[in-house]
């Protein structure tokens, strides 16, 4: 349980989340993450890195019930600076970042996600950021590589969900596949990218850093501080103070 990495010797590591029931990440989860992600594209013997999750789906964002039962506002820090870590982990990665994503990818799925290189994903998957539901801010800067512009912002304001589909359609997701063929496929592409020399490789993944047009660890740095601002005024902590009550009413409604 947690993160784990294994590499085989062929160029792939993989590196597994899970923490069950939902993959919603403790603070340190975070921290581990980035570092499982830097240590295997620090080792010269691996060409692409695969992130992939145990469980119903591949994450479900920071864990709310840490954060509630801490006094104080030292774990809501951890958790801001451990997700702009390991967001900067993924896309910093001297390697290609392959995401294989199953089920539901929620708020910080979607800064691994959306900072990734190659995004594979089941055909049950769902992605879409609950922030403004939380009292939060964060990660609309990953969601607006995954989707045009508008699109984001109408996802962000109405904490809406889009498909594994709708992002192929959108040229985000590379492949959608059944999710029994999910790690199957997702190696398959990581094959296929460890097959090219790892110098030209690490250059490439720097070169296409080096041409994007937006400073993505800047500008979800930005987002965060809107977040610090709502648990200052006391928004958040009533917003989240009422996560619970939330969660029975939707499964009541899907229950009707």
């Amino acid at each position: 349980m947690g993160i784990t990495s294994t590499s085989n010797g062929d160029g792939i590591a993989v590196v597994t989340i899970d923490y069950p029931p939902v993959n919603a990440f403790p603070a340190q989860g975070w921290f581990d993450l980035a570092d499982a992600v830097r240590a295997a594209g620090r080792d010269k013997n691996n060409r692409v890195v695969v992130i992939r999750a145990e469980g119903r789906g591949f994450c479900a964002g920071v864990d709310i019930k840490e954060i509630q039962r801490t006094e104080g506002h030292q774990n809501l820090i951890d958790h801001n600076s451990g997700c702009a870590d390991v967001f900067s982990a993924v896309y910093e990665c001297p390697v290609p970042v392959i995401t294989a994503v199953n089920g539901f990818c929620l708020g910080g799925g979607i800064g691994i996600v959306g900072n990734s290189d190659i995004i594979i994903a089941s055909d049950d998957a769902t992605f879409g950021l609950p922030e403004v539901d939380r009292g939060a801010l964060g990660a609309a800067t990953h969601l607006a590589r995954l989707v045009p512009q508008h699109l984001m912002r109408a996802l962000f304001f109405t904490a809406s969900t889009i498909t594994a589909q709708e992002l192929h359609h959108h040229g985000s997701v590379f492949k959608v596949v059944p999710r029994d063929e999910l790690d199957a496929a997702a190696l398959d592409v990581a094959k296929n990218v460890a097959a090219k020399d790892g110098r030209v490789l690490r250059a490439a993944k720097d070169a296409l850093n080096g041409i994007d047009l937006q400073d993505v660890r800047r500008s979800y740095r930005l987002e965060q501080g809107y977040t610090f601002e709502l648990n200052l005024s006391g928004a958040s902590d009533e917003i989240r103070e009422r996560f619970e009550d939330d969660l029975a009413r939707q499964r009541a409604g899907k229950g009707a």
